[in-house]
């Protein structure tokens, strides 16, 4: 609704609209201002028994956001959904690429994907071979910047700078998105543009947005506010809020005003629909367990080579330093921490307080 003030002898007309001022032409000596507020339209979450149903309307060429890390917190219901519409063609951005038979690994085995936007994937051999036989496209993103494409996109921000990567491929450009089946390049990445603040150089990323996004919660009430649990959080609450449609698989329903406002990571606004899950299968990708020192098994070569890097490593540490320890051999360094100090450990999906392999 609008409200109008009559004022007399002026000349022009103005109408005040969503926050722009326009000039309108009226009577000789009247002046109307127009206030107008902006709302959305109403809309309401919907909730579905099946994944496939869910994803039905997810059309060939689209992008697709797709949560976890690893395989931990990835909407595996909803990607089963896509096996059985048979969407082709899609762009997935999403931290990995699952494994071979599980996860986003299970759209690469049946030909859905025709690009992919990652981080790390080096757990999946398909992937690796369509990739090097010119079968699928892969714009290799460093981790953190994914993050930040993602979560720019959600906040309406079409580009930022980072000096991750500055001199790399992914600054200069030409780093292969895809092959040719005789192992020439045919796509390549565009260079990025750079600028200097404070004496440091930057390089421009753009914002990724998507069509859809699929994301693994914890609970949903009824009005689709979401929340997740613990290290399932990842990806999935950035992703959620830059698609255009959002559609939350989750474990529980409850009823609204069950989830604390303070424990509401995703708000209703973001979420479109909602499934409930009835069977999760939540692998782990290497499940190693701590050794016991009676396990006498000789070590390989490989192993001892590992465990040498990561003792000299190890060395580095000094009381009360905080390491962020990435994925491989960097694990290794909770085992070689010396005593009577204290590091504060964080691993690479965020996680403070990491220690030893669990027993």
């Amino acid at each position: 609704m609008a409200a109008s003030v009559l004022l007399r002898k002026v000349r022009p007309t103005f109408a005040l609209k969503s926050g722009l001022l326009k000039s309108a032409r009226g009577p000789e000596n009247a002046k109307v201002v127009t206030c107008a507020f902006s709302t959305s339209r109403a809309r309401s979450v919907k909730f579905f028994d099946s994944p496939t149903d869910a994803v039905r309307d997810i059309k060939d060429d689209s992008t697709v956001l797709v949560g976890g890390f690893g395989l931990c917190g990835i909407p595996e219901n909803l990607i089963g959904g896509l096996l059985e519409t048979k969407a082709r063609n899609l762009t997935l951005v999403s931290n990995n690429a699952g494994v071979d038979d599980f996860g986003l690994g299970l759209l690469l085995r049946t030909r859905q994907v025709k690009r992919m936007i990652s981080s790390y994937v080096g757990e999946n051999a398909e992937f690796e071979r369509q990739y090097l036989t010119g079968e699928l496209e892969v714009e290799l993103t460093p981790q953190g910047t994914l993050a930040e494409r993602i979560r720019a996109g959600g906040a309406g921000v079409p580009a930022f700078f980072t000096p991750t990567a500055y001199g790399t491929l992914v600054h200069e450009g030409g780093a292969p998105i895809k092959y040719n089946s005789d192992g020439s390049v045919a796509i390549t990445s565009e260079p990025r543009e750079e600028r200097m603040f404070n004496g440091r150089n930057y390089i421009m990323e753009r914002a990724i947005t998507g069509d859809f996004a699929l994301v693994k919660a914890w609970k949903a009430d009824k009005m689709g506010n979401l929340t997740f649990r613990k290290a399932a959080r990842n990806f999935n609450p950035p992703m959620a809020k830059a698609a255009k449609i959002t559609i939350a698989e989750v474990e529980e329903i409850v009823e609204s005003g069950a989830i604390p406002p303070e424990d509401v990571h995703v708000p209703s606004i973001f979420v479109q629909r909602v499934f409930k899950g009835d069977k999760f299968e939540k692998r782990i990708e290497r499940l190693t367990l701590t050794k016991e020192k009676t396990d006498d098994k000789p070590k390989s070569a490989a192993a001892q080579l590992r465990e040498r890097i990561i003792r000299r490593a190890a060395l580095e540490f000094q009381d009360g330093m905080y390491a962020n320890l990435g994925i491989g051999i960097p694990m290794l360094a909770s085992n070689y921490i010396r005593p009577g100090i204290t590091i504060y450990l964080q691993s690479e999906n965020g996680i403070l307080g990491l220690g030893p392999f669990p027993r």
